[in-house]
């Protein structure tokens, strides 16, 4: 995504009064009605954004929110970009660079996955330490623009470790069960075989999932504070593996989403 692609959508947005944000929010799988705990003082629909990319995902609506949340102003995501969808890395990621230009320091991001790690069950959540990029592209792949960020970004602490810290506190304070781990992105569409599930395992994956890695990295990149939480939708054993239907991964992320609203509401009071 080019320079000028982003300015006139920086334009667009500035224009409308929209920057000033504090917090940026990726409302993935399991956090979507966390909306409901935002005071809204302007919501823009993604289609009306110059450049902006178009959610075809059913569960995702596909707008930015602004307004407050916990005493700090945010601009909510409601709806993000797959790789599985069509788009590039760099569309994935543009609006993670569109909020960074509207001011935040933090994103909070949140997704579905699937437990690889079998002492970890459906319906709980797991603070993401790491992940294993197996998607097929990077979003910084290209000609690096070196006011964006430099070209060989160190990533060596991919989610901030103060965010984190203050995440397990909170969980063990409104004793909230969160683990830790390890998600593994992969392309999708489709959920893995038994013989995949094995093989992320192997390479040290604890859940798998098909998204939040490009958002990650491009955070990274600009050097915004970040931290990651996966809704454990479905339990990925190569031995006894079922057949998962869509109604019921959103099923299990419904049941954990109170927690993660806590846990996200409490972090952004603490920031």
């Amino acid at each position: 995504m080019n320079e000028k692609a982003l300015n006139e959508t920086l334009s667009f947005l500035k224009n409308k009064g929209l920057d000033r944000a504090e917090v940026g929010i990726i409302l993935g799988t399991g956090l979507g009605k966390l909306i409901d705990e935002i005071s809204i003082e302007q919501t823009v629909d993604y289609a009306d954004i110059p450049n902006f990319p178009e959610a075809t995902v059913e569960s995702h609506l596909g707008r930015l929110v602004f307004g407050e949340l916990a005493g700090k102003r945010v601009v909510a995501m409601q709806g993000r970009f797959h790789y599985y969808e069509g788009y590039s890395a760099q569309q994935i990621t543009f609006p993670v660079r569109i909020l960074h230009q509207l001011g935040i320091r933090f994103l909070l991001v949140s997704n579905a996955a699937g437990a690889v790690n079998l002492n970890f069950k459906k319906g709980e959540l797991m603070l993401i330490k790491d992940h294993i990029n197996l998607l097929p592209e990077n979003p910084l792949r290209g000609a690096n623009i070196e006011k964006w960020g430099p070209r060989f970004p160190d990533i060596s602490c991919p989610y901030n470790q103060q965010l984190q810290d203050k995440l397990i506190e909170i969980a063990a304070n409104e004793n909230i069960n969160l683990h830790r781990g390890v998600y593994a992105a992969v392309p999708g569409p489709n959920l893995e075989t038994p013989a995949e599930y094995k093989y992320l395992k192997i390479i040290g994956a604890d859940a798998v999932g098909m998204s939040t890695v490009p958002e990650v990295i491009v955070a990274n990149h600009v050097g915004l504070a970040c931290c990651a939480i996966s809704v454990l939708t479905d339990e990925c054993d190569p031995e006894n593996l079922a057949p998962v239907e869509i109604p019921d991964i959103l099923a299990q992320a419904a049941k954990a989403e109170p927690q993660l609203i806590r846990l996200t509401k409490k972090l952004i009071t603490s920031l």
